[in-house]
């Protein structure tokens, strides 16, 4: 793909001024925003509700990517569509919902753009009857639940599979790589076909948001050495 696309994750932003970081991040050149939804039951942590989402969602005008890492999703799907959000991800796991087909037509119903997110165990197979139903497909590249962790290399062949996948079926879905993205992961991503990286801590700890996000398209472009 030609266009790599930056989502910084609102997880590692400060929430005593979680607005401001938001429009600080916005006009530092996100593409994207990011917004894990965590229950303390699929994940071990909890994080944000749908009011939260709203306020969010007055900050900026970017593109909401909110990923539902939550025990039955399709009981909340239609309170984070009306919150703000312009795409909805669940988890593939049957963990999470045992009816992934239905939710994700909810969500398309409701019209925003639905997807997929696959944990680091989870193989390409658990998706392969619903990626017609999806605009984004994440891959975990850590364990879900929090911030600040090491990028998994081993997910990268999973990444290959779904661009694969799409490609064979003529599908634009976007694939998303998520977890201990920076400035030296980002590029080998690129090279297994991903177009979509979430950046937490890497841009959020930095004085300057801008020089991230401008360091991570650069390196997504850089060669290999």
């Amino acid at each position: 793909m030609s266009e790599f696309l930056i989502a910084p994750s609102v997880l590692s932003a400060d929430f005593g001024r979680l607005a401001d970081d938001c429009r600080a991040v916005d006009e530092a050149g996100a593409d994207w925003l990011h917004v894990d939804i965590m229950d303390g039951r699929f994940v071990p942590n909890i994080t944000f509700g749908p009011a939260v989402v709203a306020a969010i969602r007055k900050a900026t005008r970017k593109h909401l990517n909110l990923h539902l890492m939550i025990v039955e999703p399709e009981r909340f799907v239609e309170d984070f569509a009306k919150s703000g959000a312009d795409s909805i991800v669940v988890q593939a796991e049957s963990t999470s919902t045992i009816h992934l087909h239905r939710v994700l037509g909810q969500i398309r119903a409701l019209g925003k753009q639905a997807g997929v997110a696959l944990n680091p165990a989870s193989p390409p197979a658990l998706i392969e009857y619903v990626m017609h139903l999806c605009e984004v497909v994440i891959v975990m590249t850590v364990n879900p639940g929090f911030g600040g962790q090491s990028f998994l290399p081993e997910m990268l062949p999973k990444v290959r599979a779904i661009r694969a996948m799409a490609s064979e079926r003529g599908l634009g879905t976007r694939v998303m790589l998520d977890g201990g993205i920076n400035d030296r992961t980002i590029r080998p991503g690129v090279d297994a076909g991903a177009d979509v990286f979430v950046a937490g801590s890497y841009v959020f700890d930095a004085p300057d948001y801008a020089e991230r996000i401008t360091a991570l398209r650069r390196a997504a472009i850089e060669e290999t050495a």
